[in-house]
This record gives C-alpha cells, structure tokens and sequence, in this order.
C-alpha cells in the first residue's frame, strides 16, 4: 500500500449538498438562502454588534468611568488557610503550597483563626488579619513589591 492508495473507509465521509442545481435537486433557485435580502447576497458577513442598521448597543449606552493603568492586583489569602502551618510564611512557601501564583503580590485577610504564632511576609495586612496574628504571638512582616 502507498500513500496515494489511502482513501477513507466506504461511509466516513458525506459527500457535500449540491446546492443551485435545478429544481429537481431540492435546493435549485435561491440555493437554500430564502428570498432576496443581503444575507442571500454573496460576500455576505455580519459586523459583530451590527443590529441591521439601528444604532448598537455599544453607542447608544454612555461611557463611563475609567481604568488606572496604576493599580496593583493582590492575591488574596485568608488566615484560615494558613491555620496548620509552623514557623515563617514567605512568598516563596506559598507558592510551593499553590496559593498565589509566582510573583503575585499578596494581601492577608482575616477571615477565620489562627492559633498558633506565626512570622508572615507579605505585601498587605488587613486590620483584622494584623490583629489576629499578633494576638497569637505572630509578627506581620510588609514586604516592598
């Protein structure tokens, strides 16, 4: 067998619709594209958000506000999550774990206890999480981005 023997198995494939072929075939005439109109036109392909000529929705609707191409994203982590741990907590061990992404910076929350004293870095403390973790004998550490 060589390569231009190859075909494929009897069944596989469906022959495409032959469509314009007379009236007989089922499809002759307008080919299956109704009647009249620009999608029955060749070339035809709709814009997106083209609503047939009315005004779209993307313009009748006013802008609004902006984006501050300044601001910083923070992966967040609640205590909770870091309940079981010993000893410090870097960037580095919580990207072992899978808990923030490398390079991310990262905010503690306080959602949950902790019990035991931990040293954590991060880039962000919230109020709740600082208190709770020194109330547990921990320290915060901020580290800069």
């Amino acid at each position: 067998m060589k390569l231009h023997d190859l075909s494929p198995a009897d069944g596989s494939r469906k022959s495409p619709k032959r469509v314009g072929r007379g009236p007989g075939s089922g499809t002759g005439k307008t080919a299956g594209r109704g009647h009249k109109g620009q999608k029955s036109r060749s070339g035809y392909s709709r814009r997106r958000g083209f609503e047939g000529g009315q005004m779209p929705l993307v313009r009748r609707v006013p802008k609004r506000g902006f984006t501050n191409i300044f601001r910083t994203e923070y992966e967040v982590i609640n205590l909770d999550r870091l309940e079981g741990l010993e000893g410090e907590v870097t960037l580095e061990r919580l990207v072992e774990m899978g808990l923030v992404g490398k390079g991310q910076s990262v905010k503690i929350l306080g959602a949950g206890e902790i019990s035991q004293a931990l040293n954590i870095q991060a880039h962000k403390f919230s109020k709740s999480a600082k208190a709770k973790i020194e109330a547990a004998g921990g320290k915060c550490e901020v580290i800069d981005k």
